[in-house]
């Protein structure tokens, strides 16, 4: 009989180490994601002042479940378990998205300022050639007439202002119009496109508030400015960023208090196992 404690005592204190190892593995799961998450708001802070940025939100997944009891299974000939019994193992980071909501608008006067109000973005050509999408409108005029961004990659299409501009116009539907000196009439100098995405989440950010499409993203769909649900272009106005402190703050909090519950719910576990192992 006491052989047979003995041998009972020892399979409960292993199933205990195991099961308080799970426990470990589980909150080290919500560490690391909480770490993601927080990464994800030092960002969104960081960029709260950056023209045309699209806040980022950390999204979350449960891991695989060790089934012990199905729900449903019998009991008996005429019963069956009405509750299941199922343990977790954690979570994990799924993903983290891009919210494509309008940001506030910042009169600048600038006539070189532009501002999609709606959906879509501005094409900007790359040094190799390749087509990069932004909402940033921080636009410029180059020694060689050419409008420009703040890298110096010229807007799409290539729109070259005659010498002797004095004032340029852009209107609502993005056709530029320069007025040279002592000339009554202005001169056309061509039409700012706005690129959509059925996806625009799907996006590649390369930084320098520029994205290139994904297979996700679908590709460029260019439209004429407020046509076709795109938006229409402002003139000496910049696109601020769509960070919220406040629900960065309170995010950040969150994200804190759980990071410590997971903290403590470690604690606890190490220090219960520390004591089944003096048991032994």
């Amino acid at each position: 009989m006491k052989c047979l404690l003995l041998t009972l005592s020892c399979i409960f204190l292993s199933f205990s180490s195991y099961a308080l190892s799970r426990a470990l593995n589980t909150a080290a799961t919500g560490m690391a994601a909480q770490e993601a998450h927080v990464n994800t708001i030092s960002n969104n802070i960081a960029n709260v002042n950056t023209t045309g940025y699209k806040k980022e939100r950390t999204e979350f997944e449960s891991l695989h479940y060790q089934t012990i009891k199905e729900a449903g299974s019998r009991t008996s000939n005429n019963s069956v378990h009405n509750v299941g019994h199922q343990v977790g193992s954690g979570t994990r980071v799924s993903g983290i998205s891009r919210e494509f909501s309008q940001g506030a608008p910042q009169i600048t006067n600038n006539p070189f300022d532009l501002m999609i109000n709606g959906e879509g973005f501005f094409g900007i050509q790359l040094p190799d050639t390749t087509i990069s999408y932004t909402r940033d409108g921080s636009f410029n005029v180059n020694s060689q007439g050419l409008m420009v961004n703040k890298q110096g990659y010229p807007l799409l299409p290539n729109l070259q202002f005659p010498a002797g501009t004095v004032s340029v116009n852009i209107t609502e539907t993005g056709i530029v119009e320069a007025f040279i000196k002592n000339q009554v009439e202005p001169v056309n100098v061509g039409q700012i496109p706005v690129f959509t995405f059925t996806n625009p989440t799907g996006l590649h950010a390369l930084g320098g508030n520029n994205y290139r499409p994904t297979q996700s993203s679908g590709p460029a769909l260019q439209n004429i400015a407020g046509e076709s649900n795109s938006g229409s272009i402002r003139q000496g106005a910049l696109e601020a960023s769509n960070v919220s402190i406040m629900n960065e703050m309170t995010n950040l909090i969150k994200a804190q208090r759980a990071y410590e519950m997971n903290s403590k719910v470690m604690k606890v576990a190490d220090e219960i196992l520390q004591t089944v192992n003096t048991i032994r």
